[in-house]
Parts: C-alpha cells; sequence; structure tokens
C-alpha cells in the first residue's frame, strides 16, 4: 500500500515539476522573441492626425464602481487629454451604489460646461459587472474607436494621439500600452507587484506580438476599433478576465493586436493584502475559466500556427501554474521520506533538477525585462537579485489562494466580479487607513497559510535527521512566503 501511495504522490510530483518546466521554456522562446524584436525598427501606416480629415472619432470609457477615492482624480486627468473636441466623446459608466455617486454627476456637470462631451451613464442592475458596463456604453458610443481606462489609471495628455494613429492598418482591432506603476515602491507588497507585472508588459505582451503570437487587451489603458468588439461578438460577462475572454475571441477572427512598449499609462498597485488578493482571485480565477472557454477554439483553429497555438495554450494555462507550484511544494517533503524509504526511486529526483533549471530560466528572463525599465548597472542588478527572491518567496506565499482559484476557474464555479479597492495612494507618506471599501473580515485562507508556514518551517527541520538538505532553500522561501502572506492579511485586515 505504502509503495502504491509512494508511486502516486511521485506521479503528481514529476508531472507538476514538468508542466513548469515547459512554462519556463515558453517563456524563453518569449525571451528570444523580445529581444529580436527589440533590436528591429518597426515601421507601420498611421493616420495623420495633422490632417482634420483623417481624425478619427474616439469614445473614451471610464467604467467605474464606488470609487470615492480616486474618481475626482481620473475625471481631472481625463479632461486634460489633447483631442479635438468635436471628435471626443467620454463616457463615464458608473454602476457605483454609495455616496460617490452625486460626486461624480457634480464633476461631471461641471465638465459639460467647458464643453467637454461628457455623459454620465447609469444602470439599473450590475448584471454583467464591468463587461455589462462596457457593452452598455458601446450601445450608444459615437466613437469608431473605443478607449478604456480603469479608475486608478492616469493616461498622459497626448495618450490618443500615440495609440490612435495606428488604426489606420485596417487589421488592427486593439492598440494595448504598457502599465506604469505610480506607488511601485511604497512597500515591499507594492515593489513585488509592479516587477511581475512589467514582466508580464515587457518579456510576455513584446514577445508574442513580436511573432503573431495572441496577447490580451490588459481591461484598461488601450483602445479598441468598435468594429472589432462586435465582430468578435462584443463583451461578455461569463468570466472574470472579460478582457482576456473578447481578446481571443477577436483574434481567431483574425483581427490584429498591435502592443506599444514605449507608450506607458500609469496607475496605482494595491497597497493592502487584501485588495491584492481580491484582485489575484479575480485574474487567475478568470484565467482559468477562459482556459475552459477558449482552449479548444485555440487548439483546433485552422487560421493560426502550431506555434501560436502552443503559446496560445500556455498563455491561458498561466494562472494554472499556481497550481502546479503549490502541488510541487506540498509534496516536496513527503517525497523527502519516499526517497529515503524507497531508494529506488532515486533517479525521479532527477527530475527536480527541472524545477531548479526553470528558476535559472525564469531568473534571466525577469532580469531582461527588469533592466529595461529600471537600468543594467551593478547595483541595479544587485537590487534585482534581492527583489527576484523576494517576489519568488511571496508569489509561493500566494500559491494556496491562487490555487483555490484557479480550481474554481477549472470547475465552472461561478462568483461575483470583486473590484479591487482603490486608495489614491501616490507617496510613501500617504495612509490606507480607513479606507472604506477594505474587506473587514479576516480571508479564511490565513488559518491554512499560517499552518503552511509551520509545514515549512518542519520541512527546513527534517533536512538534519535526513541528512537532505537539497529543498532546504525552496522550503525557507516557502517559510518566508507564507508567513509575509499571513502577517500582513494579520495586521491589514485582510
Amino acid at each position: 500500500m505504502g509503495l502504491i501511495i509512494a508511486y502516486i504522490i511521485m506521479a503528481i510530483y514529476s508531472i507538476a515539476l514538468l508542466l513548469i518546466f515547459f512554462y519556463s521554456l515558453a517563456q524563453l522562446n518569449l525571451l528570444v522573441n523580445y529581444l529580436g524584436y527589440k533590436k528591429r525598427n518597426q515601421e507601420a501606416p498611421k493616420f495623420n492626425l495633422l490632417d482634420p480629415r483623417e481624425i478619427p472619432f474616439v469614445t473614451i470609457q471610464l467604467p467605474i464602481y464606488n470609487e470615492e477615492y480616486v474618481v475626482e482624480r481620473l475625471l481631472e486627468n481625463i479632461a486634460k487629454i489633447e483631442y479635438p473636441k468635436s471628435k471626443l466623446e467620454i463616457q463615464v459608466l458608473d454602476d457605483s451604489t454609495d455616496d460617490s455617486v452625486n460626486e461624480t454627476a457634480a464633476r461631471i456637470s461641471a465638465l459639460q460646461e467647458t464643453g467637454l462631451d461628457i455623459q454620465h451613464i447609469r444602470r439599473e442592475n450590475r448584471e454583467g459587472f464591468k463587461a455589462g458596463a462596457l457593452k452598455e456604453g458601446l450601445k450608444i458610443a459615437k466613437g469608431d474607436f473605443i478607449a478604456i481606462f480603469d479608475a486608478d489609471f492616469l493616461p498622459s495628455g497626448d495618450w490618443l494621439k500615440k495609440t490612435v494613429v495606428y488604426f489606420k492598418d485596417r487589421e488592427i482591432g486593439v492598440v494595448q500600452t504598457r502599465w506604469g506603476h505610480i506607488n511601485r515602491d511604497y512597500s515591499t507588497l507594492t515593489r513585488i507587484q509592479a516587477f511581475a507585472l512589467d514582466a508580464h508588459f515587457t518579456l510576455e505582451q513584446v514577445g508574442r506580438n513580436a511573432k503573431g503570437h495572441f496577447i490580451n487587451f490588459n481591461g484598461t489603458a488601450g483602445i479598441w476599433r468598435k468594429e472589432c468588439i462586435l465582430d468578435a461578438g462584443n463583451w461578455e460577462g461569463d468570466t472574470l478576465t472579460e478582457d482576456l475572454d473578447l481578446s481571443y475571441r477577436a483574434q481567431l477572427k483574425n483581427w490584429k493586436f498591435k502592443y506599444l512598449e514605449d507608450v506607458e499609462t500609469p496607475a496605482e498597485l494595491p497597497v493592502v493584502i487584501s485588495a491584492a488578493r481580491s484582485q489575484q482571485f479575480r485574474w487567475n480565477k478568470g484565467g482559468a475559466e477562459n482556459f475552459r472557454k477558449s482552449v479548444w477554439s485555440v487548439v483546433s483553429a485552422k487560421n493560426i500556427s502550431l506555434k501560436t497555438k502552443f503559446h496560445g495554450v500556455m498563455h491561458l494555462l498561466n494562472s494554472s501554474m499556481f497550481l502546479c507550484v503549490f502541488l510541487v511544494s506540498i509534496l516536496s517533503i513527503p517525497t523527502m521520506y519516499i526517497k529515503e524509504i524507497f531508494p529506488q526511486f532515486d533517479w525521479v529526483f532527477a527530475v527536480l533538477s527541472f524545477f531548479v533549471l526553470s528558476t535559472v530560466i525564469l531568473f534571466i528572463c525577469y532580469w531582461f525585462t527588469y533592466k529595461s525599465i529600471q537600468g543594467s548597472s551593478f547595483d541595479n542588478f544587485v537590487d534585482y537579485i534581492k527583489l527576484f527572491f523576494t517576489f519568488f518567496s511571496v508569489a509561493l506565499g500566494f500559491s494556496l489562494h491562487n490555487s483555490m482559484a484557479v480550481l474554481e476557474g477549472h470547475m465552472g464555479k461561478r462568483s461575483e466580479f470583486v473590484r479591487t479597492p482603490k486608495f489614491n495612494i501616490n507617496n510613501i507618506t500617504d495612509s490606507w487607513k480607513g479606507n472604506k471599501y477594505l474587506a473587514k473580515k479576516l480571508s479564511p485562507n490565513m488559518i491554512l497559510e499560517f499552518a503552511l508556514m509551520v509545514y515549512f518551517l518542519f520541512g527546513m527541520y527534517i533536512a538534519i535527521p535526513l541528512n537532505d538538505f537539497g529543498l532546504l532553500p525552496f522550503h525557507f522561501m516557502l517559510f518566508l512566503g507564507f508567513g509575509f502572506v499571513f502577517f500582513k492579511s494579520l495586521t491589514a485586515k485582510a
């Protein structure tokens, strides 16, 4: 019986390690694409905005829901967009249920008096959540192109001039820009989030787009061709990441996406771990939901290459890597005992080298993305090493939380779209205390996260009697990661 259990554990452990390794190889291929693309001189047809006949009509959509702390900043910033007023419409898609509605209405009224075409659009219910709001606004949108900004984004005044020009190419359905971070250095939590997002917005988006593989509109800081949205079947609210869903449906219908790494759109990162939890849960569950919804369409598509299919499947499986990492983590301690009791399994532990190799590959890939934004000096490299292992540890600490989200997504369990609370945090002296949108209850996952912290402390201890120190660094990072998530959650009322 014990041998059978050992075989089952080793099979799951090995499969999870191999999936992580394949994911890292996909990232390495994206790095090659990224570096090659950076060296090429990119030319593309563009609208001549000096010619009034070529200036397209644009609708800016601002989907908001209970954004008391940032709505004033949002509207003031959007009002500064440099674009002919006769060719610009702004829709404030306000699903709010609190007192912010009155403040928003007053500010919109004041902006209307300046001659700005801005409308306050309210719905009777939140059906379809953000996707529903965008779809509702699209029904009456005047623009041929639809720019979308979440409430915490602050596009520069010339943002439209830098993006809408690329739609002269009739095949382009979306232009997406890179996210920036106005509060990157606020805390360890914000630095880690910025680090992970920077990797996505450089390595992944550029690496995929460079070779014509599928990328995704990131829900904000991008602009759609209205015809593309309608041709792809319009917004649907049956997943928590409606942006990824519509992106894949559009690209399966041969629409091209244009990614602009050099156009940065600043935004605010969650500063409290409860807010980061809700965002991570939505993104990871939505990724798994979209895998269920779209993977067969990608695999069976006749109009895309085998390599594009591979990267599409790996893209849709991104969030599922957390489940693989969690399984490897949990099973790493039993495997130490199996190695001790059943010598015939010694060969299986060569599979562990795949995890080490995967980590090295990711370390190299993320360095190139880090230095493209932060610089490549020796001091920056030292900072990168510290940040990479901090990020790696905390990502491990989030693996339980995110694995639950992934499992819910794969099983088809429906849940409400939970928005990420905004704070209007711009620098280290600003405080999030008293934010009324914060979750008041402690996350039930905290008990398990504390137990896992103790579990991996035990994993570090048993290395001594077993005289097996190969997994000690891994267990140390797991101990730190789950400890960070637990104590941050406890002190921040997660």
